[in-house]
């Protein structure tokens, strides 16, 4: 059965979303810290990272077996549990990620190394290779993991696909590849952190 229809944002509360940002999602002993460009303005609304309806996020994190079921964005608290967490290289909410500014992505890479410094993650996983080459003025960038020299504050870094439905060059399938390849080099998993999401009532196997 499905869930409840979600409202969707009209047009003057997107545009009031424009330059807020969404709180970051951080706990202890984080296996991966997810660094996204910026939030959208659908994102910035409804106060969740990924939420506007397309991005490939979260079906990549259910179809790389890193949630045990498909989690909405609003359950996104539900991450540290699993060794998830999320953060954005710039906190600015924009319609398109290329309305940055080379200098604002250079300071959130400085942010960033700051966060890293205090919460220790075992990689840092960047959801976009243009902006990280930007933040972090490596040019010659790809995909995957980078070169360890390249590591910020000590924290390992994989660059990954952007999700975002606008990123057509990458599926759902894809992304997922990328990210079980991430957590394989690293050994990362949800066998290995022996948690699970609940799953919400009615929600389970016949």
């Amino acid at each position: 059965m499905d869930g409840p229809r979600r409202r969707r944002p009209s047009a003057a509360e997107l545009a009031a979303a424009h330059g807020t940002g969404v709180p970051d999602v951080l706990g202890p002993d984080l296996d991966v810290l997810f660094c996204g460009i910026n939030p959208g303005l659908y994102s910035a609304w409804s106060g969740h990272h990924f939420a506007r309806p397309g991005n490939r996020f979260w079906p990549a994190l259910h179809a790389a077996a890193l949630t045990p079921r498909l989690l909405a964005p609003e359950e996104q608290h539900l991450l540290p549990g699993l060794g998830l967490g999320i953060t954005n290289l710039v906190d600015r909410a924009t319609a398109r990620a290329d309305e940055l500014t080379g200098a604002e992505l250079r300071e959130g890479g400085r942010a960033l190394a700051a966060k890293l410094r205090v919460h220790r993650p075992r990689v840092l996983a960047v959801l976009g290779v243009t902006a990280y080459r930007q933040a972090f003025s490596k040019p010659r960038a790809r995909i995957g993991p980078q070169d360890p020299r390249d590591a910020v504050a000590g924290v390992p870094v994989w660059v990954l696909p952007n999700p975002s439905g606008l990123n057509a060059h990458w599926t759902t399938r894809g992304i997922a590849a990328e990210l079980r390849r991430m957590c394989e080099a690293h050994g990362i998993g949800r066998a290995a952190r022996g948690t699970a999401a609940p799953t919400p009532p009615g929600s389970e196997s016949a």
